[in-house]
């Protein structure tokens, strides 16, 4: 197991005017804090105000990240205190005077297991820039260095940040060109399992921590496979290194996408049969976020303003688009049949489709709610709310059938993608408004998307699949259900049966029945949530029963009527017309 830091070119510390550098230890793992030192070099400012972000990019939620800094506390280059006082909930203000050299020395409490949030314990530590690293405002454009001063038991630091071989001294010191590269390069320092692999002309290190039944072989031949066709989708691989830091846990929490690395959080056990090709799809896209969002993006992400919320109609595109590609990338890698493909579709389809929350909040709100709703759920959320993930990839689907069919087999939403990159990202060097997306997409299509943007972005209509899908040589069959149903979920909890959610317009709305009810019996029998719930779907239309409630400890009687509940289901088969286009699409 060799002692691995990831290189890349080395950046020039800025030479005129303010900088900034850190210095990070963690001295005692098990108290789970890190010691974070911000250098603030030739300053000129009678006052400095500090901010610690409010949000990760890629994750939005405020989760206000000052509420595990202790207290602040400013020094100068010869160690005498200055006064530092609160500002805003992450802002201090620092009284410089005319110290042109200061240090400023605070902990950060790091101990939830996520990707988007710093840890630190007796087995590793995770850095996770935004909840660790303070900024000047004025000096977030800066370049800058942060120096790593390991735990005597940790052995390794993997980054993407560039490290300063030429630096002397105890610690690794790590170099930035400006803020927003320095939070975006997370780091895993520990003992953690290092392999590396090419694909696509980019060197790729992945960092395996925790124990786990993983086979390091199979991973460097089925990993790049997937690097190799998500490269192909645009034509080109930005980086020249890529870091993936992989977190074997018990519970695990997902990916978070950064420009030239990742990190997952998977269950430990994932590596083998149905798990492992989900693994495979939580590293497509993951990886393809290094261009749909990370370059390809909208001009609200990025620069980042890191003390509010950045609001986006356009996150349906970000992370749906990415969603619908990581599984036609493990159709086009083999990891599917053709078959599996279309039935992960028709899911897709099906899920978006027949939720209450489809007919109520479009797909655009969706993406520009995510701050307060998204990551917010409440009982009540599945009848108001959509993902923008499952929606979005409905919509990428149908984008793509759209561009196959009119191009008769020679264009996909491939080319679209690629028509993004080059134009903003290469051209432009920078996002693009809501506006200009449509823009590019109805040029690209040749016709004219407001009929579109109008009824299944904004608006909440459902998408008639036949008309898109039928063209590229799929068969749609409206199979749209009309079954009694109760309408609400329940859930066992200390032996008591618990009401979780309840749907709008549902039998048990009608009749009464509230979130955090407890149902003691149905028709005089005292029930569990396994005969409950036996005794509902026995039920046909318009059938009646008596429930026993009890709500804030009182006792009442409540009569249901059991009505039909109209969900829309539609069911995909491939037809034997157009199976050239069809064959194009699933190629």
């Amino acid at each position: 197991m060799k002692h691995f830091f990831l290189l890349l070119m080395c950046i020039p510390l800025s030479s005129f005017g303010m900088s900034i550098s850190y210095e990070l230890r963690m001295p005692k793992p098990q108290n789970h804090y890190f010691e974070v030192q911000m250098n603030i070099a030739d300053n000129d400012d009678k006052q400095i105000e500090v901010k610690m972000p409010v949000w990760t990019p890629g994750s939005y939620l405020v989760r206000e990240f000052s509420k595990n800094v202790n207290l602040v506390k400013a020094f100068t280059k010869e160690g005498k205190a200055l006064k530092v006082s609160k500002k805003s909930k992450n802002a201090w203000l620092i009284d410089a005077g005319n110290e042109k050299n200061i240090q400023v020395k605070y902990e950060v409490y790091s101990f939830e297991v996520s990707v988007r949030t710093p840890f630190l314990d007796l087995s590793h530590g995770f850095v996770s820039g935004s909840g660790v690293f303070m900024y000047v405002e004025k000096a977030k454009n800066l370049a800058g260095s942060v120096t790593v001063f390991p735990h005597e038991s940790f052995k390794r630091i993997s980054t993407s940040l560039p490290l300063d071989q030429t630096a002397k001294g105890a610690g690794q010191r790590f170099t930035f060109e400006n803020y927003d590269q320095l939070v975006d390069c997370p780091m895993e320092i520990g003992n953690q399992e290092i392999f590396e692999f090419s694909a696509a002309g980019v060197l790729h290190t992945v960092a395996m921590y925790g124990d786990a039944n993983y086979n390091v072989e199979q991973l460097k031949k089925d990993m790049p496979k997937i690097v190799e066709a998500e490269t192909a989708v645009i034509g080109k691989n930005p980086n020249k290194t890529y870091t993936f830091i992989v977190h074997n846990v018990v519970d695990g929490q997902g990916g978070l996408e950064h420009m030239n690395s990742t990190v997952l959080s998977v269950n430990r056990w994932t590596y083998a049969g149905k798990q492992y090709v989900d693994f495979l799809n939580l590293v497509a896209h993951e990886y393809f976020h290094l261009w749909n969002v990370k370059r390809i993006r909208p001009i609200e992400l990025g620069p980042f303003n890191y003390d509010e919320e950045n609001y986006t109609t356009l996150l349906w595109v970000m992370e749906g688009f990415t969603s619908y590609y990581d599984e036609l990338i493990l159709r086009r890698t083999g990891f599917y049949t053709e078959e599996e493909f279309l039935a992960k579709l028709q899911s897709s389809i099906n899920y978006v489709e027949g939720s209450p929350g489809s007919r109520v909040q479009p797909v655009a709100h969706a993406s520009f709610d995510a701050w307060v709703k998204a990551y917010r759920p409440n009982e009540n959320s599945s009848n108001t709310s959509m993902t923008y993930y499952s929606r979005g990839s409905v919509l990428a689907s149908v984008i793509d059938a759209m561009i196959v069919a009119d191009s008769d087999g020679k264009k996909c939403l491939d080319h679209f993608m690629q028509q993004l990159y080059t134009t903003y990202y290469e051209g432009l060097k920078r996002g693009f408004s809501e506006a200009e997306f449509k823009a590019e997409l109805s040029k690209f299509v040749g016709k004219n998307m407001d009929d579109f943007f109008a009824k299944y972005v904004d608006g909440t209509e459902i998408i008639p699949y036949k008309d898109f899908y039928g063209p590229v040589g799929l068969n749609v069959q409206d199979v749209t259900t009309n079954n009694p149903s109760f309408g609400a979920n329940v859930r066992e909890e200390g032996g008591k049966v618990i009401v979780k959610s309840v749907r709008f317009g549902s039998s048990a709305e009608e009749a009464g029945i509230s979130v955090g009810d407890e149902i003691v019996g149905c028709n005089a029998y005292r029930v569990d949530q396994s005969m409950f719930e036996g005794m509902m779907s026995g039920m046909g239309n318009m059938e009646t029963c008596d429930l026993l409630i009890a709500r804030e400890e009182k006792l009442f009687s409540v009569h249901v009527t059991i009505r039909p509940y109209k969900k829309p289901q539609f069911l995909l088969t491939k037809s034997t017309s157009n199976e050239k286009r069809l064959h194009y699409w699933l190629r």
